[in-house]
């Protein structure tokens, strides 16, 4: 049975809205609003929502980079939303973060060979050439070359930043790596080399991954389990096959309608099946949100299944199979 790395309970990331004279909290803006998941050793977990659904959020409050509303966050049994927690734990060096934007992530002063150094230098004592050989050897395994360590950010593709970040993130040794859109602006053929380098790196190292993306096809290529976000909760979650072959809500049966496909000899029929999805989604909004446009909660439909549903829906797709 796989071990678990970490769980998060009913997570929760509210922003206030303020206005008036007073400049009064008059409400707030739902970002995550009770996300649980639970991701184990050495897997890869998929994250995936469309722009504002709150899966990157999600990821960085995992990380500590935004602050919990409230629920909890447990390593190694500890909530780690308690900052006391964070700093006994080693939780800052156990769990790091491919961010998206390789050009912002890395500091345009500092060297390639400073900036993977860096979080080395804040866990561990080593001398200037134990941390250098170091340095090389992530940059080995990330296909850089040597005298990558003497260059700038800026001297660099967006492809090879990425694999600096890529990086500078195994440099702590982490259990759990939160990977947000690591790949969304790269092209293809540079996409699939950035992911063959990162499940390289996992399989070395045992790493968990948090992989976060809009991409349907890498999600599919890097995760067993899935959950699907939308309005700042989970929609559905489940095994790769549940999602992809055996989607039930809504939400999921649009985004992988919205997938392209190659098949010219059956074009129109996709076509017609992602205006009907689209239609149903319109027109049928009652079954999929509650009267506030908010998720409903999640509920079992198999072992591995489940899907934000009322429960009388859940009876009835019951009684139907």
């Amino acid at each position: 049975m796989a071990k678990e790395i970490i769980q998060i309970k009913d997570l929760k990331v509210h922003y206030p809205i303020r206005s008036g004279f007073w400049n009064r909290i008059t409400g707030y803006v739902r970002a995550v609003d009770g996300v649980s998941l639970t991701i184990n050793e050495g897997e890869t977990y998929g994250l995936i929502g469309e722009s504002g659904s709150g899966k990157s959020t999600t990821g960085k409050a995992i990380v500590g980079v935004e602050k919990v509303t409230s629920g909890s966050i447990i390593y190694k049994g500890e909530d780690i939303t308690k900052a006391s927690n964070r700093r006994h734990l080693n939780y800052n060096k156990d769990v790091q973060m491919i961010f998206q934007d390789s050009m912002s992530s890395l500091n345009p002063r500092k060297r390639i060979e400073d900036i993977i150094a860096e979080p080395i230098r804040n866990f561990e004592n080593l001398t200037t050439d134990q941390e250098r050989d170091r340095v090389q050897e992530l940059l080995d395994i990330v296909g850089m070359p040597s005298d990558a360590i003497y260059k700038y950010p800026h001297e660099f593709s967006g492809g090879q930043r990425q694999r600096i970040g890529v990086a500078r993130a195994v440099a702590t040794n982490p259990k759990l790596i939160v990977a947000d859109e690591p790949t969304s602006a790269l092209d293809l053929s540079v996409q699939a080399q950035v992911l063959n380098f990162m499940k390289h790196i996992q399989q070395q190292y045992n790493i968990a991954y948090l992989f976060i993306s809009h991409d349907l096809g890498v999600i599919r290529h890097m995760s067993e389990n899935i959950a699907i976000m939308n309005r700042g909760r989970l929609v559905e979650v489940g095994k790769k096959d549940d999602i992809y072959n055996h989607p039930v809500h809504i939400y999921t049966k649009r985004l992988l309608a919205a997938i392209p496909k190659v098949d010219v000899e059956h074009r129109e029929e996709h076509k017609k099946h992602r205006l009907a999805v689209e239609e149903e989604y319109k027109n049928d909004q009652s079954k999929w949100y509650d009267e506030n446009g908010r998720v409903f909660p999640l509920q079992k439909v198999s072992p591995t299944h489940s899907v934000a549903l009322p429960a009388s829906e859940i009876n009835e797709m019951k009684e139907s199979d």
